[in-house]
């Protein structure tokens, strides 16, 4: 974009930079060039996810089975891993697009000094050094000092302060603020990523992603898995080296080994928490990172900003309080504030809520001293009922007459009210402007003291009420002052003790900022910085934080809490980095979520049963027949049935679950399930593997084996009977798989009996559940299964042998010796008793 020179009455001081000095400064680099890209690039997301240390693995047995013509084996092996791996990378690079386009400041022309002229150039043009237009209504684009006029600077967006400050010369503009008053010019001296801005929108696009608790004990769970596998692995393929086995069959074994790993969790996290979002989206809250839908679950400290959380952002009037002489009725001053009101040509905050309560029709005017911070007064002169001042009774009190009584302004003003007094000269000629027409008072009489309230949003007071019933606690965090803050927490209904202000904690180590963190609901006059630190100190002492804002100066306790909430009406800027997304600015929204969250651990919790149970058993079935020596018990086609054993069964458990309290003892539980689950199960399945095995065996070599048995298995191996010796071991192995796989997936319905009992026969675990529908699915995955046993193509796309009445006459009594001992088992709590782990010391917290 090409610059422009515009004409301009009032010349620049100083002439600004030459052109050579402009090129020097770019040459240097010293450009106010926005800001680019995050920690991570594309290619570094799709390398992490697609190639990590498990889906290598898998890939690279995927490849070798792929090279040998077993297409079957090499889907089943590698298809899981490259499932989770693209929901990664897609989750992930959504994530960063949004971060990459997160911009700050406003992509506008601004007017520069420039060889002794004003000229128009673009924002990302500005140099270090140059001087810099400021007027009403622009965006401050830099850092620098004020080196001409007297501008007022609305910093709200930055710091949360919500009334404009003052900016003579010498003081320092900071990027990202607004100019709503004056003129000036500004030196710049911090362009770019250097700029506060640019420091603010670096520190906006830091990749932060912490994983919730239940992510953290999966993860441990599957890298624990690994471990064993690993060491299995090692054992099992040593042996399988030592007897000779085919590279064929060391890769199939490897697939095998490698789909113990319940890498399936993974995907299932990422389906629960996707149909969670949607879920709580329908309540007002936009999640899009989505394992915020479980980690709101965990949050037992909430901080939030006052302005536009707690608030609406607007005002409403409290009360009215006339202070003429009582039998002074010549004035009606509901009337003179509801015109007064309408006749202001600029509304802000305090006339629109006026004119809200008190309608009115506006005056003819001849003349307007509108609102400035800088006075803290407005007047109008009217046409026919006088002159008419408002303003901040400490700005008008030098000029009254008659004082304002102390204690109806203090007594207010603790209340958390805003209290504004209306006035009129003692002279009823009277004017506003001096003789050089610049604002001034005359003396004035007092009328009425008007007390303006923040509006607090409607749901505010329940939803507190509602989390501190769940034991979690609230800190307000706003830029305002602190008596007012601390004032509208108590009518949330916070406690709200001693307020503190923001620059007190400057001065603290980390040590004392964590006590008085600890201790401290409400903290004012609080910087972005500050916010980080107390989130921090919340953090470091051990609690989980949420962080509620609306503004840019928000942005960077958000990225810093385990859960950064965002609302709809607030800045882009905090939208794009928050986690969840109020979508109706409903601070109730945050409710369902924990409900849907507490949904969400109930269904995976129990689908971490089912997983690690089906992995333990095929773990100790591997060990015990490679023991044994009686072949390698499953094929990696076989271990595709874990679609209908758990991967079916875990989906719907997980979006048929209700919400209940998290189990803090997870993996103490899981132990106690699991390991008895996987000892007997794996101890059946291996005396029914053993049993088919030999009795296949004996069958083929003893010669007596019908004819249309051995054409079956000859079709069933791939090899011909009395002419490829192993023959016979191959048959037994299929026999022995087919006879197992069916054992270990009728007991795995059957599991899903014991989590969720229907009724009390089956109520060994736990006690029995309303919900029908868990038993309902056990007999329709049975049905299924059935359906691949008896259909052939089926059956042999799985590895197994067609339906054959010895499998199921040495299956079906199995299973009913397997679920009374595994009763008795789990009745009896018979791991406690014999581990002790009755007699343990419970945990302290």
């Amino acid at each position: 974009m090409g610059t422009t020179t515009v004409d301009v009455a009032a010349a620049p001081p100083e002439g600004g930079l030459t052109s050579a000095q402009v090129a020097e400064q770019r040459r240097a680099g010293a450009v106010n060039a926005p800001v680019k890209g995050t920690s991570r690039t594309y290619a570094t997301i799709l390398r992490t996810n697609v190639f990590s240390f498990y889906n290598t693995i898998l890939f690279a047995i995927g490849v070798v089975l792929l090279v040998l013509g077993r297409y079957n084996d090499a889907f089943t092996s590698v298809g899981l891993g490259l499932v989770n791996a693209v929901v990664g990378a897609v989750q992930e690079i959504g994530a960063k697009r949004k971060l990459d386009n997160l911009q700050l400041l406003d992509r506008t022309d601004v007017t520069v000094a420039r060889d002794g002229a004003r000229t128009g150039v673009p924002a990302v043009d500005v140099v270090r050094g140059d001087l810099v237009e400021v007027r009403a209504g622009v965006q401050i684009v830099v850092d620098g000092p004020v080196v001409a006029g007297r501008v007022e600077a609305d910093e709200s967006l930055l710091t949360g302060e919500s009334d404009p400050v003052v900016k003579q010369v010498g003081d320092t503009l900071r990027s990202g603020s607004f100019c709503v008053a004056g003129q000036g010019w500004q030196r710049a001296e911090a362009v770019g990523a250097d700029s506060y801005a640019g420091r603010l929108t670096l520190e906006a696009r830091r990749v932060t992603t912490d994983k919730t608790p239940l992510q953290l004990r999966i993860d441990f769970v599957v890298r624990l898995t690994m471990a064993l596998v690993v060491l299995m692995s090692g054992a099992i393929l040593a042996q399988a080296l030592l007897e000779g086995f085919t590279l064929l069959r060391v890769v199939q074994i490897t697939a095998v080994l490698s789909g113990l790993v319940p890498y399936g969790l993974f995907f299932l996290i990422a389906v629960a928490y996707t149909r969670g979002a949607a879920r709580i989206a329908k309540q007002g809250a936009l999640v899009q990172q989505v394992n915020a839908v479980e980690s709101v679950t965990h949050v037992d400290v909430v901080c939030t900003d006052k302005t536009g959380t707690l608030t609406t952002g607007r005002l409403g009037l409290s009360d009215i309080e006339k202070l003429g002489p009582p039998d002074d009725d010549g004035v009606d001053t509901s009337t003179v504030l509801g015109r007064f009101a309408a006749s202001v040509t600029d509304p802000n905050l305090t006339s629109v809520a006026l004119a809200a309560a008190l309608p009115g029709r506006a005056w003819e005017l001849r003349d307007e001293i509108p609102f400035a911070s800088s006075l803290r007064w407005s007047g109008l002169v009217t046409g026919s009922d006088g002159t008419w001042v408002l303003g901040a009774p400490d700005a008008l009190a030098p000029y009254l007459d008659t004082p304002v009584p102390g204690t109806s302004v203090t007594d207010r003003t603790a209340l958390g009210l805003r209290v504004l007094l209306l006035a009129r000269p003692t002279d009823a000629g009277a004017g506003l402007r001096d003789d050089d027409g610049r604002a001034s008072l005359p003396r004035l009489e007092p009328v009425a003291l008007v007390a303006l309230s923040d509006e607090l949003r409607p749901e505010v007071v329940e939803s507190i009420t509602r989390f501190r019933e769940s034991g979690v606690a609230i800190k307000v965090l706003s830029g305002d002052d602190p008596r007012t803050v601390a004032a509208l927490a108590t009518q949330a209904g916070l406690d709200a003790g001693e307020p503190v202000a923001g620059p007190s904690l400057d001065d603290l180590d980390d040590t004392a900022l964590d006590s008085l963190v600890a201790r401290t609901t409400v903290f004012g006059r609080v910087a972005p910085e500050q916010k980080e630190r107390i989130v921090g100190a919340l953090r470091r002492r051990g609690a989980y934080v949420a962080m509620l804002g609306d503004g840019v100066n928000d942005a960077r306790a958000l990225k810093s809490a385990h859960v950064g909430v965002a609302m709809r009406s607030g800045s882009t800027v905090t939208q794009d980095v928050a986690d969840i997304v109020l979508t109706d600015d409903s601070f109730a929204a945050l409710l369902p979520a924990r409900d849907e969250g507490r949904r969400i651990i109930s269904g995976l919790a129990v689908s971490m049963y089912v997983f690690l149970a089906r992995v333990a058993t095929q773990g100790l079935v591997i060990l015990t027949v490679a023991m044994l020596g009686l072949g390698f018990p499953y094929s990696p086609t076989q271990v595709g049935l874990t679609l209908l054993t758990v991967g079916i069964p875990t989906f719907f458990l997980t979006v048929w679950a209700t919400p209940g309290e998290p189990d803090e003892n997870l993996l103490a539980n899981l132990g106690r399930f699991v390991i008895p689950a996987a000892l007997v199960t794996a101890g059946v399945g291996t005396f029914i593997y053993t049993l088919m095995y030999t009795s296949v065996l004996q069958g083929f070599t003893s010669g007596r084996t019908p004819a249309e048995v051995i054409t079956e298995f000859q079709g069933y191996t791939g090899l011909v009977y009395g002419r490829d010796t192993d023959f016979a071991a191959a048959a037994a192995t299929i026999g022995a798989q087919t006879a197992l796989s069916t054992f270990v997936a009728l007991a795995s319905f059957v599991l899903i009996l014991f989590l969720l009992p229907p009724h009390r026969i089956f109520a060994s675990w736990t006690a029995t559940v309303a919900d029908k529908r868990p038993a309902v699915l056990v007999v329709l995955l049975t049905a299924a299964f059935a359906g691949v046993v008896f259909t052939p193509v089926l059956s042999n796309y799985f590895g197994l042998t067609g339906a054959a009445p010895p499998v199921f006459a040495v299956v079906l009594p199995s299973l009913v010796g397997w679920f009374v001992l595994l009763s008795v088992v789990f009745r009896f709590r018979l791991l406690d008793r014999v581990l002790g782990t009755g007699r343990l010391p419970a945990a302290r917290h």
